[in-house]
């Protein structure tokens, strides 16, 4: 029996390399559309938040067509989202740019700010280290993924939160890469993953991270 290709809403606001995206995820499987529409972001199996430039004008972008309350009414749901670049970023509760802050989507405590670092912006292949059970990284810890960024997570507070409760949550698996210090290139948080990193630029790596991404909406 034929299995359905998951369908996947790339979330089109103005800003990211979405058409990359678009074709990288079809090459892996999925069906996708571009789009900012409400109903088909919310209903898809899947939805990808790209984004490159500036944290404010991300989140600018975002808020006009809703996005903010679009990935927080699917996260509330259990729906997967997929952060890519600064569409990772804008997951923290704020930025710091030039220093002005701007108010992120907050599914995550902390900040993003600029890379401490002799060369800004990191920009080029790196390696990563991925934490043990790890889906997105299963067959991928010795590869090489494309970065282009000024500005990264260099700290996850939520790891130093307590587990407490009857039914605790399991703690976010947080991947690390390192230009200049250490900084998130990427988290699996239930429904919610992201990448620092370009999948859609990381050829064959990045083709089978996205696929495995897929297989977590199946």
């Amino acid at each position: 029996m034929r299995v359905p290709r998951p369908r996947v809403v790339v979330l089109d606001y103005g800003f990211g390399n979405v058409r990359s995206a678009v074709r990288a995820l079809e090459r892996v499987g999925a069906q996708v559309e571009l789009t900012a529409d409400r109903s088909a972001a919310a209903e898809a199996d899947g939805l990808v938040v790209p984004g490159v430039g500036a944290f404010a004008a991300v989140m600018a972008g975002l808020r006009a067509v809703g996005g903010d309350r679009i990935v927080d009414r699917r996260l509330t749901g259990g729906r997967p989202v997929l952060g890519i670049c600064v569409g990772m970023q804008v997951m923290f509760a704020e930025g710091v740019e030039h220093g002005q802050r701007t108010e992120g989507l907050g599914q995550w405590p902390g900040v993003v700010d600029r890379l401490e670092a002799p060369v800004v912006p990191h920009m080029g292949w790196a390696t990563v280290a991925p934490p043990a059970g790890s889906v997105l990284f299963e067959g991928l810890a010795d590869e090489r993924f494309y970065f282009v960024h000024s500005y990264a997570a260099r700290s996850f507070p939520l790891l130093d939160e307590p587990v407490a409760g009857e039914h605790p949550v399991a703690p976010p698996l947080v991947t690390w890469a390192d230009h200049g210090g250490r900084f998130a290139a990427a988290v699996e948080n239930g429904p919610l993953a992201a990448t620092q990193f370009h999948p859609e630029k990381s050829g064959d790596a990045g083709a089978q991270l996205l696929s495995q991404w897929l297989g977590t909406l199946r």
